[in-house]
């Protein structure tokens, strides 16, 4: 159990390993998680999502702003403020001091003082008897949107958190975009998914100019990895491939990039079944070239620990290539290729070899089993004719030639 998993998300390390990587100094102060990047000076990029997950925008010049927010009037009582929620309340009484004590006494049914109705007035009694219906609606109206503000699953994301920073690093030979999600209740977040989108302005072919371009980032949605299991905290893992944004990009146009990379959690919360979004979001200078997270889980007798102050921490992978991920690919391609050539050479050759050997072999087996009829052949004819070469050309027996 104290060995690191070899999952992408793997998150369990030894309380060994995590003392190790806190006393690591490197030159530039990322060993303790002591981070003071540098960068060269360039106007402040504005935030489309701030990092806790305001959207930074503001709507003007909207036709029929006011029916149409009157027109789902408790989504509107649930969304203001506290303080106009209850101006509203209190408006449902009048402001001047007879008709409202009156009302009052009506409203919560208290009973009247010298104020009161009598038959001789229909008109009151009709009124009495309409502010006690639409008192009732009211109270209900109000006590529901209370409750719906109070039952919110906003204030959930108090209690999940992502790190300050993003890093880029190798995991598995791929280079690899990270950031790091945590959950600090122990009251589970069901169905908890993680998004990722680029904001980044760009000019189409045709010269149309979009100052926020969306582009999704793939953090395993086909691969049902981006579906995580929020016990302890998990580092989100955007492996930058050929389909990724950031294939072309190497570390210095990264840092030099104006866009901003939007992060969203999603689930349910546990107690109430409704369903809550966590946002953040990173910007090129948030982004640390060549660095990890620390761990933070960590595994004792008969627990698991969870050690939040090194949420944040990163340190320094100095083995990180500084080049984009298609220069790298690049690179290993021309590689493979070189050592396959060389490969299919060797055996090219191994083959010619072979086939000379086989056809010495082949030689020296005819040759040996050629010498001795040759020899057999030689002593037949002396023991034959022994005196055959003593005779005269005349004396000499005629061979028949064999006829082809």
């Amino acid at each position: 159990m104290g060995s690191v998993r070899s999952h992408r998300y793997s998150i369990v390390s030894s309380e060994e390993d995590g003392m190790k990587l806190a006393s690591i100094a490197v030159p530039n102060g990322y060993g303790n998680g002591n981070m003071t990047k540098v960068h060269t000076e360039r106007p402040q990029q504005s935030r489309f999502v701030s990092k806790d997950g305001h959207c930074n925008v503001q709507f003007i010049n909207m036709r029929e702003k006011g029916q149409r927010y009157l027109a789902d009037i408790f989504t509107t009582c649930v969304d203001i403020r506290w303080r106009w929620m209850l101006l509203v309340f209190c408006l449902s009484f009048l402001l001047f001091t007879a008709a409202f004590l009156f009302s009052v006494e009506t409203q919560t049914t208290i009973g009247y003082g010298y104020r009161y109705v009598t038959e001789e007035c229909p008109i009151a009694v009709f009124m009495v008897v309409f502010q006690s219906i639409v008192g009732c609606i009211i109270d209900a109206f109000i006590i529901g949107a209370v409750m719906a503000k109070m039952a919110k699953p906003k204030k959930r994301n108090e209690t999940l958190v992502f790190s300050h920073y993003a890093t880029v690093a190798m995991r598995d030979a791929k280079l690899c975009l990270m950031w790091r999600v945590g959950n600090l209740r122990k009251s589970h977040l069901v169905e908890a998914h993680v998004r990722a989108q680029l904001l980044k302005s760009r000019t189409t072919a045709e010269g149309e100019f979009i100052p926020l371009d969306q582009v999704d980032i793939d953090v395993g949605f086909d691969s049902g990895i981006d579906r995580i299991f929020l016990v302890s905290p998990i580092t989100i893992v955007h492996e930058i491939d050929e389909d990724s944004p950031f294939y072309e990009m190497n570390k210095q146009e990264l840092e030099t990039s104006d866009f901003e990379i939007v992060v969203i959690l999603e689930g349910m919360v546990e107690a109430t079944a409704m369903t809550t979004q966590c946002r953040s979001s990173y910007v090129a200078s948030e982004i640390l070239w060549g660095h990890r997270f620390e761990p933070v889980l960590f595994e004792e007798k008969n627990y698991y620990k969870v050690d939040y102050s090194r949420f944040d921490n990163t340190y320094e992978v100095p083995s990180t290539p500084q080049c984009s991920a298609r220069e790298l690919a690049e690179r290993k391609s021309n590689c493979s290729s070189r050592n396959s050539f060389c490969y299919e050479n060797e055996v090219a050759l191994e083959k010619v070899e072979m086939e000379e050997e086989f056809e010495e072999e082949e030689e020296h087996k005819v040759l040996r089993v050629i010498e001795p009829l040759n020899d057999s052949n030689i002593d037949l004819v002396s023991e034959c004719d022994p005196n055959i070469d003593s005779l005269t050309l005349e004396e000499r027996p005629l061979t028949a030639e064999s006829e082809i």
